[in-house]
């Protein structure tokens, strides 16, 4: 599944459809919530660091679903993350993907990518 998001209602409705879809392959309920958490939270970031636009692609990959995101820019978030203080009011999102991901990389061409185990 191939996505373009350029505002957060286009988010929202991308959303939709990918868990749709996910339901469709037998994914089962609990990764189809990790992978709206992850997407969102990357395509946020997306959308505000990586040019206005973001693209995603979501597979159910062997034992997994695979997750790229990307933004138009070269936007390439931190290799480590850390929770913010808890009165700030961002800061979190990449703690939040790095806590439900088997595991995260970077790759120039397709942007963050992410693996949810299915155990």
């Amino acid at each position: 599944m191939n996505f373009e998001v350029d505002s957060y209602g286009a988010l929202k409705e991308a959303l939709r459809n990918m868990c749709a879809a996910l339901f469709a392959s037998d994914v089962p309920d609990d990764i189809v919530f990790e992978s709206k958490v992850v997407v969102n939270e990357l395509v946020v970031n997306a959308l505000q660091y990586g040019g206005g636009r973001a693209y995603f692609t979501v597979r159910r990959d062997g034992s997994g679903v695979r997750i790229a995101v990307r933004g138009e820019n070269a936007f390439r978030p931190p290799e480590k993350s850390v929770c913010s203080d808890l009165q700030a009011e961002h800061g979190r999102g990449l703690f939040l993907v790095d806590a439900l991901a088997a595991r995260r990389a970077y790759s120039e061409s397709e942007g963050t990518i992410v693996i949810l185990a299915i155990e």
